[in-house]
């Protein structure tokens, strides 16, 4: 059993738990209803109002950290927050409610809440003494007893299981622990207002600046400037920084203040590397000794919607495989039309930019973003900025030390660069390995086909994955039809089988020429009346993107190809677009296996076919995993 006020009441209710928040839409709509001129002197609306900034408070928080272009060389903790930390604070937000509903009793039970006056300067001074000298130390003592036992155990270590700080972790604690903290949130304010000094702007003011400082501390990423504490000494005593409160989560037994560290300082509880550790910090941000990745995996924005499945947007979200189920995508529209902009802003002004990043086995693997949507790499006068971000991103890398660096789909189309032969083939002394990784990708296709399959229809066939199958199943005297209406390109292909395996290569020009085959493998996006022609209980395999409709109930459907990253991954907390948990495109983990292995060829151009079987063998070893 848990213990007293150690877990949420309503936590068991998922989504509904917002339903809560019911009583004070009820007397907001009544009062709008009834009493329209005093509207906004209603607290009820004031309370829903400040529960909805308070919660854009920590998302933007939380986005601005998750933006590792901007805050990479200032990460206090460079580790990544994974899923599992992801879950464990999933509900970081249950404080709000919480104090919502109390805030919204405590305006009922006391009425002079009612007619505060919107400003009064004796209320800033009021809640600032009040906080200074009840607040602070109160929460100080408190918090020094939540590390004892058996409080620590039972209410405060959930707080501390977090490995990486980041603003919501702010929110992941007890019921209890939040109680507590609404007394201290609500001294000053009480105070204040029933000395006669209260205000709303002073009320939303103080709220939102706690809340401020509160992610502040969590953030993992140094933000206030050393030289600011050289100039004005006093001010280490007046406010913690980022790097103060992550040695408490480090040596819990230092560093116990809210936002003021006077108070280590009085009771001997502050850490003496403190200030140290703050300038190493500040003074590293030049980048001379941030860690180098070992391997790049280059990709770019799919589109719109997509471009919202971003940590910088909203975590949980990203930490889900991207939908565009109808109820996600109405919810998503406001920032669609922020996205919008924010296209033209990257069009016209951006450059290659840091993603996302994990840990595996002691090397930095990081994926780095393509200013530029899907759509624009079809603009023909779009292709030659598109190769240019691409070498950049190559050259950059090569200048780093970088060992491998991965393309994702359309940076390594055949029309644009020749699946980066054209980066290569221009710059033959680079260090670092260009790879499409689509050896992998065929390896993944073909090793989902059952053995005993002796036919399949291939669509997308002279593509350049299409060309690698044909050829593999044609060696494993797998009948192979080929749809392509060019003959050159086929018997191209067909000239580089085998002389006893051409014959298993044949050409087809309409899908009615599978109408008996039940082994589809769709490299070419096709229609919902195309598909038809398959016979009942066919499995369609699919390497193209976006993928096919499920428009056939009695035929199955494939997923793109790809791997699960093996089980010793650190720090992945963003799923790869579509892509379950842990799971990346089989490129993306061709890629990486070339990383693995120390291979120092360049993988461009056409697939080596005889390879395909020693890549595969290779990703098993290293553990990668078929889905």
């Amino acid at each position: 059993m848990a213990p007293f006020l150690s877990t949420w009441p309503w936590e068991n209710l998922g989504f509904f738990k917002y339903l809560l928040y019911g009583p004070l839409v009820a007397n907001v709509v009544h009062t709008w209803n009834h009493n329209k001129e005093h509207i906004k002197d209603n607290w009820c609306l004031h309370i829903l109002i400040l529960s909805m900034v308070r919660g854009l408070v920590y998302v933007l928080w939380s986005s601005y950290c998750n933006m590792l272009f901007l805050t990479r060389t200032r990460r206090i903790n460079q580790q990544g927050v994974d899923f599992k930390q992801i879950d464990k604070e999933w509900n970081w937000e249950n404080f709000i409610t919480l104090q919502a509903l109390i805030g919204g009793m405590v305006c009922y039970i006391f009425p002079y809440f009612e007619n505060l006056p919107l400003w009064n300067i004796n209320g800033v001074i009021a809640i600032l003494l009040l906080h200074v000298l009840v607040s602070e130390p109160l929460y100080y003592w408190a918090h020094r007893q939540f590390h004892k036992e058996p409080f620590f155990s039972n209410y405060h270590s959930l707080h501390h299981s977090s490995p990486v700080l980041n603003p919501l972790t702010a929110g992941n604690s007890s019921l209890l622990e939040h109680l507590v903290l609404f007394i201290v949130i609500g001294i000053p304010i009480m105070g204040s207002t029933m000395m006669g000094y209260g205000s709303a702007i002073v009320v939303y003011g103080y709220i939102l600046m706690f809340d401020f400082l509160r992610c502040l501390g969590h953030c993992n990423v140094e933000i206030i400037p050393h030289w600011l504490f050289e100039m004005l000494p006093f001010l280490k005593y007046v406010v913690y920084t980022p790097t103060y409160h992550s040695l408490h989560h480090t040596e819990m037994d230092t560093n116990f203040c809210l936002f003021m560290p006077l108070f280590d300082s009085l009771w001997g509880t502050l850490n003496k590397k403190s200030w140290k550790l703050h300038k190493e910090i500040i003074n590293g941000a030049s980048g001379k000794n941030v860690r180098v990745p070992d391997f790049v995996f280059l990709a770019h924005v799919v589109d719109i919607t997509s471009s919202m499945h971003s940590p910088y947007v909203l975590r949980s979200f990203s930490s889900l495989p991207f939908t565009t189920l109808p109820f996600i995508w109405m919810a998503l529209m406001p920032g669609c039309c922020i996205a919008f902009f924010v296209m033209l802003i990257m069009w016209a002004r951006s450059k290659p930019f840091l993603h996302t990043f994990y840990n595996l086995r002691g090397r930095l693997h990081q994926t780095w973003a393509v200013p530029r949507f899907g759509f624009q790499y079809f603009l023909p006068f779009a292709a030659e900025g598109i190769n240019k971000h691409i070498e950049n991103s190559i050259l950059r890398a090569d200048r780093l030390g970088v060992k491998v660096i991965s393309l994702a789909a359309l940076n390594k189309n055949e029309a644009l660069n020749g699946g980066g032969t054209l980066f290569v083939n221009k710059h033959p002394d680079l260090r670092v390995r260009v790879v499409h990784g689509n050896t992998l990708t065929a390896a993944v296709i073909l090793h989902e086909i059952p053995e005993d399959v002796k036919e399949v229809f291939l669509s997308g066939a002279t593509s350049k994955l299409g060309r690698a199958i044909a050829l593999y199943l044609c060696k494993k005297k797998v009948r192979v039809l080929m749809l392509t209406l060019s003959t050159e390109r086929f018997t191209k292909i067909q000239k580089e089988a085998p002389l006893d395996c051409q014959s298993y290569l044949v050409q087809v020009t309409k899908y009615q020429a599978a109408q008996n085959c039940k082994t589809w493998i769709v490299g070419k996006w096709i229609t919902p009346r195309e598909q038809s022609w398959a016979p009942t209980g066919t499995h369609f395999h699919q390497f193209v993107v976006p993928p096919i409709l499920s428009f056939r109930r009695d035929c199955t459907y494939g997923d793109l190809a790809a791997m699960r990253l093996p089980e010793d991954v650190e720090g992945v907390g963003c799923c790869e677009y579509t892509m379950d948990r842990g799971v990346v495109h089989a490129c993306h983990a061709g890629g990486v296996v070339h990383s693995l292995e120390g291979w120092t060829h360049h993988e461009v151009g056409a697939i080596d076919v005889d390879r395909i079987d020693v890549v595969w063998k290779a990703a098993l070893k290293h553990g990668l995993r078929p889905v």
